[in-house]
C-alpha cells in the first residue's frame, strides 16, 4: 500500500509518519505541506490511499479531489483526517472511505486504513475484470500482452515491442524504441515476468530483449558492449557473461556477433 499524507500541521504529518512506518502493508508513504504540492506528487507518482486534511491555506482538501476529477486523474482511496465535524457531509459526498477527527488515535488512523486497503484492492480487482475481454481478445490475435501499472492506469504491452528494462532507483524503465514507462518494480520481479519472451539479464541493473540485439563486442576488460537496433549499447558485466550463450553461439569472423 502507498500513502501520501497532505497536512500542513507537521505535528500531524509526523504522527501519521509514525503510524504508517509501524505497518507491514505500508510499501511507502510520502508527506505534503499543502494541496500544490500534492498536486505535483500525485502527477509523478501513483497512491493508493490520501491521508487528507481539509482545512489548508491553499486550497481545501476538498477541492484538491474536484481538481483531480477535473483532470481526469485516477483518485486513490481517501481518508479525511480533520479537526472540523463540519465538513463530514461535503467529504462523504466525494465518496470518502472514511473521517478522522483530530486529535486522533493510533487506532482511529489503523482502522481507517485498513478500510482504505480493502477499497484499493477491490478497485484494483474491477479494473482487471473490466480489462478481461481485452485481454482474451488480445490472446485469440496471437499477440502476448502483459499488464503493467503506470501511474496509476493498467496498461497492456506487448513484451516484443520493448527493447531494454533498466532499474532505477525504487522503480524500472521499460524502453521501447519510441517511448518508456516507469513502474514502481524490482527488476528482479520484472526479469522473472520477461523470460518467456526471450529477455536476457546483462547488468543487475539491466534486461535486454534478445530480438533486438544486432552486435557483442569483447572488452579487454573482461566485459562486453551489446548494441541494439536505434544504435544504443549497454554493458554486459562479468557475471551475467553466460547469458550472452545462446547468442554467442553464432560468432562470425573475429568474435563479434552481428545481425544486421
Amino acid at each position: 500500500m502507498r500513502v501520501l499524507i497532505v497536512d500542513d500541521e507537521r505535528l500531524a504529518q509526523t504522527a501519521l509518519a509514525n503510524i504508517l512506518s509501524a505497518r507491514s502493508d505500508v510499501e511507502h508513504f510520502d508527506s505534503a505541506d499543502d494541496t500544490s504540492e500534492a498536486l505535483e506528487k500525485l502527477a509523478t507518482d501513483s497512491y493508493d490511499v490520501l491521508l487528507l486534511d481539509i482545512n489548508m491555506l491553499d486550497l481545501s482538501g476538498t477541492e484538491l479531489l474536484d481538481q483531480l476529477r477535473e483532470r481526469n486523474r485516477p483518485l486513490p482511496s481517501i481518508v479525511f483526517v480533520t479537526a472540523h465535524v463540519e465538513d463530514a457531509v461535503a467529504a462523504f459526498e466525494r465518496h470518502t472511505v472514511d473521517y478522522v477527527l483530530k486529535p486522533f488515535s493510533n487506532e482511529s488512523i489503523n482502522d481507517a486504513l485498513d478500510r482504505a486497503s480493502r477499497r484499493a484492492k477491490g478497485e484494483r480487482a474491477a479494473q482487471l475484470i473490466e480489462a478481461l475481454p481485452q485481454l482474451k481478445k488480445l490472446s485469440r490475435t496471437g499477440h502476448p500482452m502483459i499488464a503493467i501499472k503506470a501511474k496509476g492506469r493498467i496498461l497492456f504491452i506487448n513484451p516484443g515491442d520493448v527493447v531494454a528494462v533498466q532499474a532505477e532507483g525504487n522503480y524500472v524503465s521499460l524502453q521501447r524504441e519510441s517511448d518508456s514507462y516507469l513502474l514502481r518494480e524490482s527488476i528482479s520481479m520484472v526479469a522473472e515476468k520477461l523470460k518467456p519472451y526471450g529477455f536476457i539479464r546483462i547488468h543487475r541493473s539491466a534486461l535486454v530483449n534478445t530480438s533486438f540485439v544486432v552486435e557483442i563486442k569483447p572488452y579487454s576488460t573482461g566485459k562486453y558492449g551489446l548494441r541494439v537496433k536505434g544504435g544504443k549499447e549497454y554493458a554486459v558485466t562479468r557475471g551475467y557473461k553466460k547469458n550472452l550463450k545462446p547468442l554467442t553461439e553464432f560468432r562470425i569472423g573475429n568474435g563479434a556477433f552481428l545481425a544486421e
